[in-house]
């Protein structure tokens, strides 16, 4: 069989079963039972099949995704990343789009201490779109800020995307968590300019307001009891292994220990909430590993089918620059998020773009940073993007899913300026992870 005739097939089935809402586990799964009957001879494949099932499960590079969701389900469920919200919002002075600054302020924080996306930007949907709407925000700054700030979980260690790239990728999980602190840093950064700039130009977006006084010793109060603490944990996270003194596993443990002491410190740890905490963990993890379980069948097949060699040698033949080919791979990127979900694009593109950076000579590292705000960009764009949908599921009943739309753009600019940025300065990627 051509191997052009085997890629239709497989992405023929997937977006047919994902179109049917079956979930992309078990989409991923069925096309690899039925690949590993044809391609690796009957009931040899289907040996091999559980074979691959669990040298995946044993991979020790997976350890640290339960950990960290551990320590965003144990902050988030506590109540303590509610109360460092609160205290940024009182050193925050008055300034254009405040609230809107505020939101990427907390989305930054909360990135740093959970690796969920979606969890994010619920959490600040229900607690910071209420407040923007009343005092008159436009959606775009409003609905379009949680959006973005949502995502930054996605590059911000500790990411569990970034854990899964980097396994189906076989990219050093340490390093390629460390380069994205600058990056997300960036794309805070332009968040923040972004809401500034226009509610500078155009100040019917975000109304000002007075803002009730805070006398000094009762912010410096709240700072050291519900912001500092938090550094601690980022240190025992980031820092341990940025000087090398703890893997990405230990330094999830320590993470979640720290997280479990310091909700015990605060007066929140009970049976009820380590039960909820538990159970969450669970839940998500259980989905990533099952995903996780049809990433390495679908390469084998891949390329035993000789699909992935013939896909690479077109890419390769193309006579274009090695920028104008990033290019493209980023366009395809931004075309495949419109209609799938993160994992299922790395499913179905690493095997194939993997051996062409290595033949292009391009830095690993630096190619995942680029691929991952790409995907980051696939959460806001329609017509599927996830956050769209958790944006939907928190907003007053009436607001449309154009509306929704709308205001994902102006931030969908920021994240490619980003990348732009990133493409022609690739030292803010690779100098951090150059330095472990």
């Amino acid at each position: 069989m051509e191997w052009w005739i085997v890629i239709l097939i497989f992405f023929g089935v997937l977006i047919t079963l994902l179109l049917l809402e079956v979930p992309v586990a078990f989409a991923i799964f069925i096309i690899n039972i039925f690949g590993a009957f044809i391609f690796f001879k009957g009931l040899p494949g289907l040996r091999q099949l559980n074979l691959s099932i669990y040298d995946t499960l044993t991979t020790f590079t997976l350890t640290p995704v339960p950990l960290f969701i551990l320590m965003g389900e144990a902050l988030f469920r506590s109540g303590a990343a509610l109360r460092a919200l609160e205290v940024l919002d009182e050193w925050i002075g008055k300034m254009p789009g405040r609230l809107g600054v505020l939101t990427t302020l907390g989305g930054t924080l909360f990135a740093v201490l959970s690796g969920s996306t979606m969890a994010n930007t619920a959490m600040m949907g229900t607690l910071l779109l209420p407040q923007m709407q009343k005092r008159g925000y436009h959606d775009s700054i409003s609905m379009g800020s949680i959006l973005a700030s949502g995502g930054l979980a996605m590059i911000i260690p500790p990411s569990a995307l970034a854990i899964i790239f980097g396994t189906i990728a076989r990219i050093s999980i340490g390093k390629l968590l460390i380069a994205g602190i600058i990056p997300g840093l960036i794309m805070a950064l332009n968040y923040a300019f972004n809401i500034i700039i226009r509610c500078t130009l155009n100040p019917s977006l975000a109304p000002s307001y007075e803002i009730e006084p805070v006398p000094f010793r009762q912010k410096m109060v709240a700072l050291v009891r519900d912001v500092l603490p938090f550094g601690i944990i980022i240190f025992l996270v980031l820092g341990l292994l940025f000087f090398g003194v703890a893997t990405p596993t230990e330094s999830a443990a320590l993470g979640a220990i720290g997280s479990l002491i310091l909700v015990a410190c605060y007066g929140q740890l009970n049976l009820k909430l380590l039960k909820e905490m538990l159970l969450g963990t669970l839940k998500v993890t259980v989905m990533i590993f099952f995903i996780m379980m049809g990433a390495q069948i679908f390469s084998q097949i891949m390329a035993f089918s000789g699909a992935i060699n013939g896909l690479v040698n077109i890419f390769l033949s193309l006579r274009v620059p090695p920028l104008v080919l990033l290019i493209i791979i980023q366009i395809i990127l931004l075309f495949m998020g419109m209609f799938l979900e993160q994992v299922s694009i790395m499913l179905v593109t690493l095997p194939f773009f993997m051996p062409i950076v290595t033949q292009m000579g391009w830095d690993p590292l630096w190619f995942a940073i680029l691929m991952l705000i790409n995907l980051q960009i696939a959460h806001t764009t329609p017509p599927f993007g996830l956050l769209l949908f958790v944006m939907k599921g928190v907003a007053p009943p009436g607001t449309t899913m154009l509306q929704i739309y709308k205001s994902a753009l102006p931030f969908v600019v920021s994240d490619l300026i980003t990348i732009a940025i990133l493409v022609t300065f690739p030292v803010l990627v690779l100098w951090l992870p150059g330095l472990m």
